[in-house]
């Protein structure tokens, strides 16, 4: 009986020691294991650099030709006999780069077969490529289709018509209509087009005196249409096909000019 204890004490100290082994095993693969997936999730949860906002088109046109220079004088001469003044009356501008335009009038007396007249007016209005406000492009044609919506409108208008006109710039319209003015018919046209970041509206009309005929629309429509293509080559002949502006940085210069010149204009 006193033998047999010892070896009974040795057996289970053995017994013990596998035990022992496959716990520590146990513990040493669950702590990697932990890590791993640690520096895995570390790694996945990284933020990615987000994409920088895109910049706006910059400006086609960055600048204007003279207004006044814009028609061909033989044109005008055409258009408006006998003008007041052959070169033209140019409006006032705070930044004729930005806006500007030119009118010529006239009354060509026939005597006793009475007097026809004429009036002829070309205005650019160039707008800025705005990181706020868009492409110069986009804000032109927001401006081509308000005026040619308000030329739809003219008071007292009668017969209004509206339709494309093509073969100038990158889209236009011309809107013909009859008008009552100091007791006597007027034909009016308007044409409005659009080329890159200028927008191009010009207005010719006229009425017979004195028992003049009155012009008929068709004459006054050519006319105008032929007085804008040439305002339009005059855009692109002036500021280059290849000129470009950036982006506007400290405020909107081209639209607050365009507000003012507008208030003046309505005044």
């Amino acid at each position: 009986m006193h033998r047999s204890a010892p070896r009974l004490s040795r057996l289970l100290a053995c017994a013990a020691v596998p035990v022992m082994l496959v716990a520590v095993g146990c513990s040493s693969d669950s702590g990697s294991g932990s890590d791993g997936k640690k520096d895995e999730g570390s790694s996945s949860g990284s933020p990615s650099a987000e994409p920088s906002a895109s910049a706006v088109a910059p400006a086609k046109f960055s600048d204007l030709p003279d207004p006044c220079s814009s028609v061909a004088k033989k044109t005008v001469e055409n258009l408006v006999p006998d003008a007041k003044k052959k070169n033209g009356t140019a409006g006032r501008s705070n930044d004729l780069s930005i806006r500007g335009n030119c009118s010529w009038n006239g009354l060509d007396d026939k005597g006793v077969d009475g007097s026809q007249y004429r009036w002829l007016d070309v205005g650019f209005t160039r707008f800025d490529s705005d990181q706020a406000l868009g492409s110069g492009a986009e804000r032109a044609t927001a401006d081509y289709t308000k005026q040619v919506a308000r030329a739809k409108v003219a008071e007292g208008a009668k017969k209004i018509a509206a339709e494309p006109a093509t073969g100038l710039g990158e889209g236009a319209t011309v809107v013909t209509y009859a008008l009552k003015q100091t007791d006597e018919d007027f034909e009016h046209a308007t044409v409005v087009a659009r080329t890159g970041n200028v927008v191009v509206t010009l207005t010719y009309n006229g009425a017979g005196y004195a028992g003049a005929k009155t012009p008929s629309a068709s004459d006054i429509s050519k006319g105008a249409l032929k007085a804008a293509k040439e305002a339009i080559a005059a855009v692109e002949a002036k500021a280059g096909s290849g000129a470009t502006t950036p982006p506007a940085k400290d405020g909107d210069k081209a639209g607050d000019d365009a507000k003012k010149d507008d208030k003046k204009s309505d005044a």
